[in-house]
């Protein structure tokens, strides 16, 4: 069964020595689809060109919290524009940071979140959520917009949230801290996520899992996070690989109506 890995930055300076090497090893690991979202225009730019030249690569377009300092006018038309391209599946990766001091001020990047929820839902696109030490405001903030979905990303609020945003048809993304031995809620946010409402990530080459913790990260070890997913769940690796691929092809839609022609 092949692997989506939702959310995995190849864009990086972390693959400049050796990008295509490692997406060329990709297939044959399994990984038959990524989704590579930006954080501030040049790396989403940089996301659609690397789209463009791998088939099996999409790219989300966003302005990350940690990176919207001065953002204005302009960027935001640039960023509808770029959202129009034919392998943008998603608005991200947006949200809210309050973990770094340096950051933003909070008030500007919560106008930056709602401004690019609101180019999402003129666009009829998901959107991917970054949501550090910022659970209230980010689940307040989306809550203002009942037509939008999408995902938060490495999910890691209470099991009290997780239900609000289920209850919304949000999907939720699970990444390597789960693995990790203080992810002490991660098994009751997962006990009430609902297997139709899973994706797997990597947010590579970031949070590598357990046992290759500390090391740069890529989608080839998904398979220590589905293993951790389909234990808790008590389902078989293999089922839990095929119901998250099913769930990323409906959270992005762009992704599942191509990739449902390709293979016919």
């Amino acid at each position: 069964m092949p692997i989506f890995d939702t959310h995995a930055h190849y864009d990086s300076n972390g693959f400049t020595a050796d990008r295509d090497s490692v997406l060329s090893a990709l297939p044959n690991a399994g990984v038959e689809l990524v989704v590579d979202p930006g954080c501030d225009m040049k790396s989403s730019r940089a996301a659609v060109a690397l789209a463009e030249r791998c088939s099996f690569v999409y790219a989300a377009a966003g302005i990350h919290p940690s990176d919207c300092a001065g953002i204005g006018e302009a960027e935001f038309s640039a960023l509808r524009e770029l959202c129009g391209h034919e392998k943008v599946v998603a608005v991200g990766e947006i949200g809210l940071d309050y973990y770094w001091k340096d950051n933003p001020p909070r008030a500007f990047q919560q106008m930056v979140f709602r401004r690019q929820i609101e180019l999402a839902i003129e666009l009829d696109l998901p959107v991917i959520v970054h949501d550090r030490e910022a659970h209230g405001d980010s689940l307040s903030i989306v809550l203002e917009y009942p037509e939008v979905r999408g995902v938060f990303h490495c999910f890691s609020g209470s099991p009290e949230m997780a239900l609000e945003l289920l209850k919304r048809d949000w999907y939720l993304g699970f990444d390597g801290p789960i693995t990790y031995k203080n992810a002490q809620r991660a098994p009751e946010v997962i006990a009430v996520t609902p297997l139709n409402r899973m994706v797997v990530e990597t947010d590579s080459p970031y949070l590598s899992p357990v046992p290759l913790r500390g090391k740069r990260n890529d989608s080839r070890n998904l398979p220590y996070i589905i293993e951790k997913l389909a234990q808790w769940k008590g389902v078989s690796p293999e089922e839990m690989t095929r119901i998250t691929w099913e769930n990323g092809l409906q959270l992005f839609p762009k992704i599942g109506l191509t990739f449902s022609r390709e293979k016919k």
